[in-house]
């Protein structure tokens, strides 16, 4: 039974599950510092209120229905998007973007035919990553079948 637990616990998705849930933890603190300390005083010094939870409410009888309530829900939510799309989302696709083509550079110089060099490469970048693993594989298995004999 331990040793089951011990083959759960280690298993790669529980794991980068569990890193998941921890950086998503860490980038909701910076995302909300980024709307808190930045962009909902922006909006204060234009408009004169950051929050409009207290503006456009109707009463009946006791009851409320706040209107600006709502709306600084969604505000918050569109501001939150951008906040995530501009200061996480771009730079991501940007790094990726340059490890990608730094990935193809060093494909195009592994091959040795002048007519790949010369035509666009149409691979993603999943399948040369596929194929460099590939290659490290075989070097590997390589290398251990040169020191058993």
């Amino acid at each position: 039974m331990l040793k089951g637990f011990r083959e759960f616990i280690s298993r790669g998705n529980v794991v980068d599950m569990a890193v998941g849930v921890v950086m998503g933890a860490a980038v909701t603190s910076i995302v909300n510092s980024i709307v808190d300390n930045l962009i909902n005083p922006l909006i204060a010094m234009i408009f004169g209120h950051p929050d409009m939870s207290s503006m456009l409410c109707i009463r009946f009888n006791g009851a409320v229905i706040s209107f600006g309530a709502i709306l600084n829900s969604v505000i918050n939510f569109l501001l939150i998007a951008i906040a995530v799309y501009f200061f996480i989302v771009v730079p991501m696709n940007k790094f990726r973007e340059a490890g990608s083509s730094a990935l193809k550079k060093v494909m195009r110089k592994d091959t040795d035919d002048a007519a790949a060099d010369a035509e666009e490469d149409t691979r993603t970048p999943d399948e040369m990553q596929l194929e460099l693993l590939g290659e490290i594989r075989d070097l590997l298995k390589e290398q251990k079948d040169s020191q058993l004999k």
